[in-house]
């Protein structure tokens, strides 16, 4: 099992990797190895513990559409998140579903497979928090004040982990397939997500009505050719 490194390297070894973040932003590529995640995956290769959280994405263009995402790293009480990064549509198309959860997690050296809510690997190990009792006898998890950031992006007292969610995520984990939630609150098409990410679905919101508008102007304009035509062979055969 690996120790908690002391504060200054974990600050040292965070600002490195934030330094090369930043860099990154203005790197894009199509290859899986070039992909902004798997550089990032290989900056952290020493860490011990680290989550990479998809933070944001869109789409631009229309003729050649470019794919960009935004990344929120977070190690221990040590957090910095990314501008915007260009990824394959392929990388897009295969974590469209993950808005606002963890994407890649390490937690004592050892990866963690399966997309899922932020902090959800650190869940049951008293280094991080505590099981508590509410009043109607149930348990749920409190993160430490330290690592509240975990609990505010799950959604914070109003969203506790109960240890009922927490038995769904572990079985999830051990069948290899993305947790969203024991009512699919969390994700691009999570209840909570969609409240709380207001930006990303007014960007979706107006690209779509876009291109529905785009659509209709197409059609009105091929409609408006055909009687055009018609109308001119129509007039012809008065001649």
């Amino acid at each position: 099992m690996y120790k908690f490194l002391n504060n200054d390297f974990r600050r040292s070894f965070f600002f490195t990797v934030s330094a090369f973040l930043i860099f990154l932003c203005g790197c894009g590529g199509n290859r899986g190895s070039d992909q902004p995640l798997e550089k990032i995956k290989v900056s952290l290769k020493n860490a011990p513990d680290y989550s990479i959280i998809l933070e944001d994405m869109k789409q631009e263009g229309n003729f050649i559409p470019g794919y960009f995402h935004k990344y929120r790293v977070i190690q221990g009480d040590q957090q910095n998140k990314t501008g915007w990064m260009k990824v394959s549509e392929k990388n897009y198309r295969l974590n469209e579903s993950f808005l606002g959860m963890t994407l890649v997690a390490k937690k004592d050296g050892e990866a963690i497979s399966g997309a899922a809510p932020p902090g959800y690997q650190y869940v049951g190990d008293q280094r991080y928090g505590r099981w508590q009792n509410d009043h109607r006898g149930g348990t749920f998890w409190e993160f430490y004040g330290k690592y509240a950031l975990f609990s505010a992006l799950l959604g914070g007292i109003h969203r506790p982990i109960y240890r009922s969610n927490y038995d769904f995520y572990k079985q999830s984990q051990r069948r290899n397939v993305p947790y969203f939630g024991r009512n699919n609150e969390y994700g691009t098409n999570g209840s909570f997500t969609k409240k709380n990410r207001p930006d990303f679905y007014s960007r979706y919101s107006k690209r779509e009505q876009m291109k529905k508008t785009s659509f209709k102007d197409k059609v009105t304009k091929r409609v408006g050719r055909t009687r055009t035509g018609y109308r001119s062979r129509a007039g012809g055969f008065g001649k």
